[in-house]
């Protein structure tokens, strides 16, 4: 079988070279290797070791990937003729995507592969940084560099920031969780005796000098609590010593029940932050409704019921499970297909017989205007409902001549069931011209509070009294209330 032996150049001079290393690459007449651009190769061409790089092979693709697939592919090809030593910077199982694939191409049996080992750069940067990795460390690579990976609370390394390109993406990711003028560490060559390590502020990391194949960057950990603000386990930390023992009397005592009302309110606030179109409001709000949800899943925990964690996981699971068209091979055309599909996704999960009622689904306690539309919207989906708007236009005309019946008639009860008739079919017609009659009420009731708010204002530098005001003199200042949003 074929075979190929890799080894490790080290992160350093050939001195801290392991000699089994060294003497392999001295009996070998030729060695391979991924980049010449290493401190010890110098040396030991000038001992007598034979180098061909495969540097020329990264001008011959447009991607990193292309670039180590096409040098395995080399490899192999070489090792068909004869035993092949190849030789990668650091240790093989650090930051070596060609080893992965060599690794993969050994499982297929398509060569045997061995390794000897060599030092790892990572031992170097711990040295160099006088850092314990013990304490929480993540090494990541810079050319696929996520935010959301990011421990602010561990030591973080990150690899491969050999440019200022990538130097850049890596400074823009990193500003998105901390602050602009975050001190971090460039750390090149760390081990030989090129080390440098030069602190500078976030913002500057792109404008360093020092950037090459042998650069990393050194995020050290989080100390600050404000800087954890935006952080989820923060959050969850913070209410769970609300709700501990030592926390706020008030969280305390709170249960599922006795925070309904405040989720509604909470809710609420967040529509009118919509409204306003004012977001800073709105990140307010969100958090407020953020708050209720967290204290429901801390109260689920402090019970031994459940956790944030099965939230999370449950809502995860859902939306993968009902977005087959996204998640899965499902193809559709339109928005109103995903509705139809979800609609059916979801009495496979509820276990709905056919005998169930289809208004089964539509919760309880929604404010009358949103219940009257979802209630038509599922009844129209077995055929219940007016293709045309005449009809509607007549049953209003019909439950307005019925409303007037009961109120000559002065009866009560019969005058509140007709006025709701007349309600439902106007959500009916909201629902024909496409209008949701919950918001459509919404902005009338938020237009009457800006025009009854200038009546007010104007009364009062008036010097006048409201209530000492005729109806005839307020409906003047409404007018006046009309022209002045018109005008503005």
């Amino acid at each position: 079988m074929k075979k190929i032996t890799v080894l490790g150049l080290g992160a350093g001079d050939l001195e801290q070279m392991p000699l089994g290393v060294y003497r392999h690459l001295l009996k070998q007449k030729s060695v391979y290797i991924r980049t010449e651009d290493h401190p010890a190769i110098r040396e030991l061409t000038e001992e007598g070791v034979s180098f061909q790089s495969f540097d020329s092979t990264y001008e011959e693709h447009d991607e990193f990937e292309s670039v180590y697939q096409s040098i395995v592919a080399q490899l192999l090809e070489k090792a068909k003729e004869e035993e092949v030593t190849y030789a990668v910077p650091g240790h093989p199982f650090v930051a070596e995507r060609t080893i992965q694939l060599l690794v993969e191409a050994s499982q297929r049996d398509e060569v045997e592969v061995t390794f000897l080992g060599g030092q790892s750069f990572l031992d170097a940067m711990y040295t160099a940084l006088r850092i314990d990795p013990i304490e929480g460390c993540q090494i990541v690579d810079g050319t696929a560099f996520n935010r959301d990976e990011i421990e602010l609370n561990h030591h973080l390394i990150i690899v491969q920031v050999y440019d200022a390109m990538i130097a850049s993406e890596v400074k823009l990711t990193l500003m998105e969780r901390l602050p602009d003028d975050y001190e971090v560490t460039i750390a090149t060559a760390v081990g030989s005796k090129e080390e440098q390590l030069t602190k500078v502020p976030l913002y500057e990391l792109d404008h360093a000098t020092t950037l090459n194949n042998l650069t990393a960057v050194y995020v050290p950990p989080v100390r600050e609590d404000k800087l954890l603000y935006g952080e989820f386990d923060k959050l969850r930390e913070v209410i769970a010593v609300l709700r501990g023992p030592n926390g706020c009397p008030w969280d305390q005592k709170q249960t599922h029940d006795s925070l309904k009302k405040y989720f509604i309110e909470e809710v609420y606030e967040v529509l009118e932050a919509i409204d306003e179109e004012d977001d800073e409001h709105l990140i307010e709000e969100l958090g407020d409704v953020l708050l209720q949800i967290m204290l429901h899943a801390q109260i689920g925990e402090d019970n031994g019921y459940f956790s944030i964690r099965d939230v999370i996981h449950a809502i995860t699971e859902k939306m993968i499970r009902r977005h087959p068209h996204v998640f899965g091979e499902v193809t559709v055309n339109d928005a109103d297909e995903v509705v139809s599909n979800w609609d059916e996704i979801k009495k496979q999960e509820k276990g709905h017989t056919e005998e169930e009622s289809i208004l089964a689904s539509i919760p309880k306690g929604l404010p009358a205007l949103i219940e009257a539309t979802k209630l038509q919207k599922q009844a129209a989906k077995v055929g219940f409902d007016w293709d045309d708007v005449a009809p509607m236009w007549m049953k209003m005309q019909e439950e307005l001549a019925e409303f007037l019946v009961e109120v000559k008639a002065g009866n009560q009860p019969n005058m509140q069931k007709e006025l709701g008739d007349v309600l439902f079919v106007i959500v009916n017609l909201a629902r024909f011209y496409k209008i949701d009659a919950e918001e459509a009420l919404l902005s009338t009731n938020r237009k009457f509070h800006r025009r009854f708010r200038y009546i007010e204002e104007a009364v009062k530098n008036e010097g006048n009294v409201i209530t000492e005001l005729s109806l005839e003199e307020l409906d003047q200042k409404w007018e006046a209330a009309k022209r002045f949003e018109k005008e503005n």
